[in-house]
């Protein structure tokens, strides 16, 4: 069964969208059985959601994404939990992480524009309490995401050397 599971997990990350019975052909199973994997996945939350991958470059060119990068006080009995969990609910930010390393969070925020993306750090990240500092990279080109590959243009990027 956990071999299903995998080979359903790993399918479901190259394409979301396929029905079970595509995915039972895939596999030489039932699409009772998959459909009854995907249940059991979802009830004990390991697959939590689908979602498209957009290339929002090319859907809306003004958009800007960043990574910010927070140094928090976890709180007593909490720790990170709760701020995180606090940030998660903006409805600008796309991820929240734990991370090792110089910074405990990172967080993915998406803005229509560099003034709106860097509005949100200054009015609503840095001035939570318990966030210590911020360091914000902003994205500037995305090869691949989830999986997929993003296609290259023809034209030069407007990033080059």
């Amino acid at each position: 069964m956990d071999n299903l599971r995998s080979k359903i997990l790993h399918i479901l990350r190259g394409n979301a969208r396929l029905t079970d019975e595509q995915i039972a052909a895939m596999l030489g199973v039932t699409a009772g059985e998959v459909s009854a994997e995907i249940a059991a996945l979802e009830a004990e939350g390991i697959l939590i959601g689908f979602s498209a991958i957009i290339n929002e470059e090319k859907y809306d060119k003004n958009a800007v994404t960043a990574i910010v990068e927070l140094k928090v006080a976890p709180q007593v009995e909490k720790g990170y939990n709760a701020i995180a969990n606090k940030i998660a609910q903006s409805r600008e930010v796309i991820s929240v992480q734990l991370m090792s390393g110089d910074y405990d969070l990172a967080v993915t925020v998406k803005g229509e524009n560099l003034r709106d993306v860097a509005a949100f750090v200054s009015d609503h990240l840095a001035v939570l309490d318990g966030v210590l500092s911020t360091s914000t990279q902003f994205i500037l080109q995305r090869f691949k995401e989830k999986e997929a590959l993003f296609p290259a243009d023809d034209e030069r990027s407007l990033v080059s050397p």
